[in-house]
Formats: structure tokens, C-alpha cells, sequence
């Protein structure tokens, strides 16, 4: 019979090995993921659980906040202040952080997350997901500020995301590759299923909103079209195009067969760098592609590398195997 390994069980091994010499760390992690178990069972209850719908709140983004949204949020926030090793919170729902009064002599990280991408997929019962990153706290024992929070992404200690489908399913990176999780119903434990995961060098997949071709820079514009002319055109080879439209959806299909995923700044709202957020999106998610092999960049910047300048700052993002982004950075430097 196969034996199963628990997250909780592979964490030990990890540590017990000498690969990770934080245990705070670890039950930060173990916290995230109890907390995404709470999230995955209110998920499942959909129009059951009297879940579905929206509220009559605008989250700081100024987007119309879903039940689910505004549930996830507090599930979160609840069950990572209880072990006193977080010292601060931040959330895509909230427009400032949200400080843990609790031990905090030993509260030595900052947690960042979105706690559930997709929010529009909700209602067609579509796969959502929750993204988190963790950041050292700059001087522990201090009351973290938002300025703590302002770290580039090279500076997580872990990042990944659970996404909510047919399965549930962590994506985890301490840093040392990433391994994937499944969530076991009957032993209400994630599970290792997949370790090590590499995105292949080439790939015929891509992932954007085609619905804003008219706005796409040149770069993107060229990427896209030779794409489209197939094995007839420059790059000799067909490719697919999908979409679902969260963020956890369409880049776990990148992460898991290849491919790239797009969603760049264009001419729409010119002031506005982007549409996702550097903060809860691209870094955790960027550091997930690095560590399997790939890349993320903005247009010619590595994500990992932008130092923020606010909580809630956006950015432009081509993230996938390094084969497809590198072509993509050398377009916009020839634009």
C-alpha cells in the first residue's frame, strides 16, 4: 500500500533533514493551509452554504466585494493572529494592513494574501483560489508599519496558492522547488502528489484576455500574432490559446503543461502600470515560476526585483517557461 505523506509530515522531513531551519515558518505555513481547508469546505457548500452572491461593499480596489471575498478574508486573518508568529497581515480586501497584537516579542513574519482570485468565477462555479506570500518582519519585537510590507519579491520566505476545483490543490515553494498538495477529504489533510515540478524549455500554450487585443503595446501585439499564424508563420509551430479568467486558474495550467501567461499594461487606462497587483499576485506567483525554471517580468524588469512603493501597487505581468518570456522582453526592447 501507498504510503501517503502528509504536508505536516513532509514539512518534518524537510526540517528534520536539514533543508529548512525555520519551525515558525513551517507553522506559518501549516497555518495558511488550515485556514485555505476552512476556505475549500465553504467553497464546496456553494448556493448551499448560502455563500454565493455579493455584498453591498467595495473592497479598496474599488471592485463590488463577493460573500466568499469578504468569508475567506476573515477566515484568514482569524486563523494565522492565534499562534503569535505573524506580526501583520495584508490583504487585497483591505486597504490598510492589519497588525496582530498577540506575542509580539516572537512574531518574526508579515503575511500578504489574496484570499480568493476569481471572485467573477464564483457564481459559474468555475475554479477560484486563495494566493499568499510570506515576508520576514524587518525588526521583530516592533510594531510592523505598512512600510515593513514594502519588500521586493526576492525577500519571500514562502509563497503559493490553493486553488479550488474539481480537487483542491496547494502550490508550495519554501524556496527549494516547488511541490504540489492535494487535499485528502478523508484524512482532512493535504497531500504530497507531485514533487519538484519543472516547466518544460518550449511550449505551444498561451494564456491571455484577447478581448483587449485594440489596447496590446506592439510587443505584445507581434507575440500574439505569430502565435496566431501557426506553423505557417515565424515560429514554425501551432499554439493554443485558454482563458477562465482567475489568475490561480489560468497560471496553474501554465505551471502544470507550460506555457506563458499574459496580462500586460496597455492603452486602456495609460497612467495605470497594470492591472494585477505586485503585492498578493505577481511576486508569490513569480517566485512559484522561478522556482520551477521559468520566468516573470513586467515588460523588461524581473517582477521579483521592482521594490514597491505601495501596498496596493499594480503591475504589468508575463510569467512562463524563461524560452517564452525572454522572447517576449526582447520584443518590447526592440519596440
Amino acid at each position: 500500500m501507498h504510503t501517503q505523506t502528509t504536508l505536516s509530515q513532509y514539512l518534518s522531513e524537510q526540517q528534520q533533514a536539514g533543508n529548512l531551519n525555520d519551525p515558525g515558518l513551517l507553522a506559518v505555513i501549516e497555518d495558511i493551509t488550515r485556514a485555505c481547508k476552512v476556505i475549500s469546505e465553504r467553497v464546496d457548500r456553494g448556493a448551499l452554504g448560502g455563500v454565493l452572491g455579493t455584498t453591498d461593499n467595495q473592497n479598496v480596489q474599488g471592485e463590488t466585494q463577493a460573500k466568499l471575498d469578504v468569508l475567506s478574508n476573515e477566515i484568514l486573518l482569524a486563523m494565522n493572529e492565534r499562534s503569535g508568529l505573524i506580526a501583520a497581515m495584508a490583504s487585497e480586501e483591505m486597504e490598510g494592513i492589519h497588525p496582530c497584537n498577540k506575542d509580539q516579542h516572537k512574531a518574526a513574519y508579515l503575511l500578504l494574501f489574496d484570499p480568493l482570485d476569481g471572485s467573477s468565477n464564483i457564481e459559474v462555479n468555475n475554479s477560484i483560489g486563495t494566493i499568499f506570500s510570506v515576508l520576514p518582519h524587518p525588526e521583530p519585537g516592533r510594531v510592523p508599519t505598512e512600510q515593513d510590507f514594502l519588500q521586493p519579491g526576492t525577500n519571500q520566505l514562502a509563497a503559493g496558492y490553493v486553488i479550488y476545483g474539481p480537487a483542491t490543490i496547494l502550490m508550495l515553494t519554501l524556496g527549494q522547488g516547488v511541490h504540489c498538495f492535494t487535499l485528502s477529504r478523508s484524512v482532512g489533510e493535504f497531500v504530497l502528489t507531485r514533487e519538484n515540478i519543472r516547466l518544460p524549455e518550449t511550449t505551444s500554450e498561451y494564456a491571455i484576455n484577447s478581448s483587449y487585443q485594440r489596447f496590446w503595446e506592439p510587443a505584445i501585439q507581434r507575440y500574439i500574432e505569430e502565435c496566431l499564424q501557426g506553423e505557417d508563420g515565424p515560429r514554425g509551430r501551432n499554439f493554443n490559446m485558454r482563458w477562465v479568467g482567475a489568475m490561480v486558474a489560468d497560471s496553474h495550467r501554465i505551471l502544470w503543461r507550460g506555457g506563458v501567461f499574459l496580462y500586460p499594461r496597455d492603452r486602456r487606462q495609460p497612467p495605470k502600470p497594470g492591472k494585477l497587483r505586485l503585492m498578493y499576485e505577481a511576486n508569490p506567483m513569480c517566485l512559484l515560476f522561478e522556482q520551477a525554471g521559468g520566468a516573470g517580468t513586467n515588460d523588461t524588469r524581473r517582477i521579483l526585483d521592482i521594490q514597491p512603493e505601495k501596498l496596493h501597487q499594480r503591475v504589468g505581468l508575463i510569467m512562463g517557461c524563461k524560452e517564452e518570456v525572454e522572447r517576449i522582453v526582447r520584443y518590447y526592447k526592440e519596440q
